[in-house]
């Protein structure tokens, strides 16, 4: 539904109870109002470094291997932001399934998430 005029919706609402003898037409319509597109946040280089404190847990390990229950871990350091951001929000969402990485994943914003991403993708 088309939003309209001021002036239209009072003579609507006004106009069955006798209240509006007469009422000057819209000149023109409104422009239609536009959604603004939907960006993903930028990320704050800092605050991912601070956060990707928790990361070096697992992923900090040299090999990239865990010792006990023995398993790879995925190198994340200088992945691409888009990568990394997929991933989380992946894990997030249920799409992706580590029960370990999905509690991880459900404690960060969108923001922090993005923070963490600039930040893991200049790690070498």
């Amino acid at each position: 539904m088309r939003p309209q005029p001021l002036a239209a919706c009072l003579l609507a609402v006004l106009a069955p109870l006798g209240a509006v003898a007469h009422a000057a037409p819209a000149t023109s319509p409104p422009a239609p109002a536009t959604a603004p597109a939907a960006t993903a946040p930028s990320g704050n280089f800092d605050n991912g470094r601070v956060l990707a404190y928790t990361c070096q847990g697992c992923h900090g390990i040299t090999g990239y291997k865990n010792a006990y229950p023995s398993y790879k871990v995925p190198k994340i350091g200088g992945q691409s932001v888009e990568y990394l951001t997929q991933a989380l929000t992946e894990y997030r969402q249920g799409k992706r399934r580590h029960p370990t990485m999905q509690a991880q994943s459900m404690s960060f914003s969108e923001q922090e998430i993005a923070d963490l991403a600039v930040y893991l993708s200049t790690v070498k």
